[in-house]
């Protein structure tokens, strides 16, 4: 502990020679929703902090709504006494905010390797999963892929408008891959890739998507997978404010117009033991098709989890490679799962069904759970797309379906945590119901 805190004292008081005009510093830590919440702390508390001193903040956080109201869910919330739960700091990820007015930093923060961690934090039911898996010599490598729309900064009625732009002052409301694209928002697409890279975090491609607007960025291949969540999550908080300094608006929104595609978190994974052995390509790639089988079996039951809100669910069955039912393919974007070619070694899967605004540490999780489930059962999957287009089970389109489906389903309550999957499905089912709490002037004009 005494070497953990000397660590963190040193990274705290070199970032305070090399950022001397950083006052304060943001302690963030991502809520069931995949909203930041925490702290802003005057940079000579965080050196305590770092030293060993306490650092608490309210364990009911972690299950806000997403307009930041709570839930009664069980006896949290109103009938604990809201108590205040340990957090500590994550190593490495004090930065600087390169995106405000002031000169800032943040750092993640985190209940996970605490005394009594909270077991509905997202990052914690990932936590859990991945040290299982090391503990059965399965090591996961990962990357994940994050698409989002760039808006014009100001709304209309409330509705978002086309990118302008930069060059000819038009919106850019014309949707194609073109390469151009990349080149006439430069100047903000630049920034967000050196702010993320100033956040510590990989990013290499990056593609102009077949929507208005719309872009996706990849991040490279990681053996730390509470790393890669923290990459998805960072780039997500980073990008927004960079876009809004640029006079844009940066969203991550699953589907924002019902004629364009949405946008997706597309998560690969591969599978080591302790030697660097691919585990998926062993025995003529048998491995890879239990495991393939195993997400699909499960993918029906973390609907919530992959399409987390209302408008996540209109994205599925979209105009282009979104998929409507359970399936997997060899280099087939239509799938949920594809396998994409590669030689041995790089042998991965890529879940495709996640929606962007979804949260990466459970998104990970689910994936790996159903990985793992696949690797135990040792089940043959159903047809490949390549083999039959009709291939596929159906799975929840419509957010309280999906709870029911995902409350009672064993093998995630085991693998994921009994009370966080009751937290969390009650999460997203008062969130639903909240939801349908404003009539919308369309149920005027069709009923009045």
């Amino acid at each position: 502990m005494k070497s953990h805190s000397s660590t963190l004292l040193a990274e705290v008081r070199t970032f305070r020679q090399n950022h001397p005009d950083v006052r304060y510093v943001d302690l963030i830590a991502l809520d069931i929703p995949g909203h930041f919440y925490g702290k802003r702390y005057p940079i000579e508390m965080l050196e305590k902090v770092a030293a060993g001193s306490p650092l608490k903040l309210p364990q009911n956080a972690v299950l806000l709504g997403v307009q930041g109201g709570l839930f009664k869910i069980g006896d949290y919330c109103f009938n604990d006494g809201d108590p205040d739960a340990n957090r500590r700091l994550v190593p490495g990820t004090l930065k600087p905010v390169s995106w405000e007015s002031q000169p800032l930093g943040q750092m993640l923060i985190t209940s996970d390797g605490t005394e009594a961690p909270i077991e509905f934090e997202p990052r914690e039911v990932l936590a859990k999963v991945l040290e299982r898996l090391h503990h059965k010599g399965i090591h996961p490598v990962v990357a994940f892929e994050l698409e989002f729309y760039l808006f014009d900064k100001k709304l209309a009625d409330g509705l978002p408008q086309f990118a302008r732009d930069p060059l000819s002052d038009d919106a850019d409301d014309q949707p194609n891959l073109h390469i151009e694209r990349l080149s006439r928002f430069s100047d903000v697409l630049d920034d967000m890739a050196q702010t993320a890279k100033a956040q510590g975090i990989d990013i290499t491609v990056i593609t102009a998507e077949i929507g208005p607007g719309q872009f996706e960025i990849n991040f490279g291949h990681l053996d730390d997978g509470l790393r890669a969540a923290d990459w998805a999550a960072l780039f997500c908080r980073s990008t927004r404010g960079v876009a809004l300094k640029h006079g844009y608006r940066a969203s991550f929104m699953a589907k924002p117009y019902l004629q364009y595609p949405g946008s997706g978190m597309h998560v690969h994974v591969s599978l080591y033991d302790a030697a660097g052995n691919n585990l998926l390509a062993a025995h003529q790639q048998q491995p890879l098709r239990h495991a393939v089988a195993g997400c699909l079996e499960l993918l029906p039951h973390c609907m919530p989890i992959f399409s987390p809100n209302h408008n996540a669910f209109r994205r599925l069955g979209g105009t282009v490679n979104a998929a409507t039912r359970a399936s997997w393919g060899f280099e087939d974007r239509d799938a949920c799962v594809r396998i994409p070619e590669s030689d041995p070694r790089n042998l991965r899967i890529e879940h495709r069904l996640a929606s962007a605004d979804a949260n990466p540490y459970l998104v990970l999780a689910a994936i790996l759970v159903g990985l793992e489930h696949g690797l135990e059962a040792k089940r043959e999957p159903i047809a490949p797309l390549n083999d039959d287009r009709s291939s596929g089970t159906d799975f929840p389109v419509e957010m309280l379906d999906a709870v029911r489906a995902m409350q009672h389903q064993a093998v995630l309550r085991d693998k994921l945590g009994a009370e966080f999957v009751d937290v969390y499905c009650e999460n997203k089912r008062q969130d639903h119901l909240a939801f349908q709490q404003e009539i919308h002037a369309r149920e005027y004009r069709w009923f009045l």
